[in-house]
């Protein structure tokens, strides 16, 4: 630590992270946040406080409470600097600059931690599995991973996440809201990722490999699904009809079969749907849409899914064959129908 040469310097320096501090009293009552000492605990959540005034603010959670109003748009905030944060919004300020890339930040925390883009410090360390991490927060949303613990409810459909974004993400699922546009095709998404992702069907991008056949995939979670049907896993059991799962997301779904429970509702016609993607997909029934094209015979589909499926008839490709007699099959269905030659079903053929 440097001694202080004048009023308007910040010369006290954190050793752990950085930060600087105009006052040596500011920089010890700093250290408690690496040091872990909390003394002051919520009687509400038994949250626990390095400082009584983190404490004080913390309440207003509980109470609702939001004593600093904007001027300009009326929105409310628990705390000023909260409040002097949400203003700089307003008038453009980004008084915080970043010396290396010029880059400007609304607050000097968002500048600590740009700070170690560059630097490539990480003094956030999980104690479970060692991960290094720039942000405190980082690594408290990380440390769910470990626990499972995932605080953030929705209250429509009680689906749980460990970070707040994520239900706000998921909301707009209930919401109807959906931000981002397709340029090729008009569709609409509630995230950027998610248009990201969409945007492969149009350029036919598949960066996804399976290792075992070498199928490719347009995402990641679809690829790991695919996995599971070389080994054959399936870890989620319906505890009513014993039916198994790769994914524990399809057996919640399947759930609602048996309970009936039926959460998504068409805005047009009030039809109450099991999923989102099943709304999704009922929706497109009244506005007609088709934003799938078969590049070859020019015909349009709802999904691209059914795409799918129908450039097969172009290609020539069989992806379904018969254990018994090795005959190739186009679609499922068709397999399932055959497979009664050798089993002697004929009940519904």
């Amino acid at each position: 630590m440097q001694g202080r040469t004048d009023a308007g310097d910040k010369t006290f320096k954190c050793e752990v992270c950085d930060k600087l501090f105009g006052q040596i009293v500011f920089l010890k009552r700093h250290m408690m946040i690496h040091i872990g000492d909390k003394a002051f605990k919520c009687e509400v959540c038994n949250k626990l406080f390095l400082h009584s005034f983190h404490l004080n603010k913390h309440m207003r959670i509980h109470t609702g409470d939001k004593p600093y109003k904007c001027k300009v748009c009326d929105k409310s905030f628990s705390d000023s600097s909260a409040l002097k944060t949400h203003s700089r919004l307003h008038t453009g300020d980004k008084p915080f600059k970043c010396e290396v890339c010029f880059k400007m930040f609304t607050q000097s925390c968002a500048l600590i931690s740009h700070k170690r883009i560059h630097s490539g410090d990480k003094p956030f360390k999980c104690e479970v599995c060692f991960k290094m991490f720039r942000q405190s927060s980082a690594l408290i949303s990380h440390k769910r991973i470990h626990t499972g613990d995932k605080p953030f409810k929705c209250e429509v459909c009680d689906k749980r996440f460990r970070h707040n974004g994520s239900l706000k993400t998921h909301m707009m699922i209930h919401d109807g809201e959906k931000p981002f546009k397709c340029k090729v095709c008009t569709q609409y998404f509630i995230s950027s990722s998610a248009l990201k992702t969409h945007i492969t069907v149009h350029t036919g991008e598949k960066p996804f490999k399976c290792k075992v056949c070498y199928k490719t995939f347009q995402q990641s979670v679809v690829l790991i699904r695919h996995v599971k049907t070389h080994t054959g896993e399936k870890p989620f059991k319906c505890e009513v009809c014993s039916r198994m799962f790769i994914q524990k997301g399809s057996l919640k779904i399947h759930m609602r079969i048996h309970t009936r429970d039926k959460p998504f509702i068409c805005d047009i016609c009030d039809k109450k749907l099991s999923s989102y993607y099943v709304l999704n997909r009922h929706k497109k029934i009244h506005t007609g849409e088709k934003p799938f094209k078969c590049d070859v015979c020019c015909k349009m589909f709802r999904e691209g899914g059914e795409m799918n499926r129908h450039m097969r008839i172009h290609t020539g490709e069989k992806l379904f064959k018969c254990e018994v007699c090795d005959k190739m099959f186009l679609r499922e269905r068709g397999l399932i129908t055959h497979m009664r030659i050798h089993t002697g079903d004929n009940s519904i053929i």
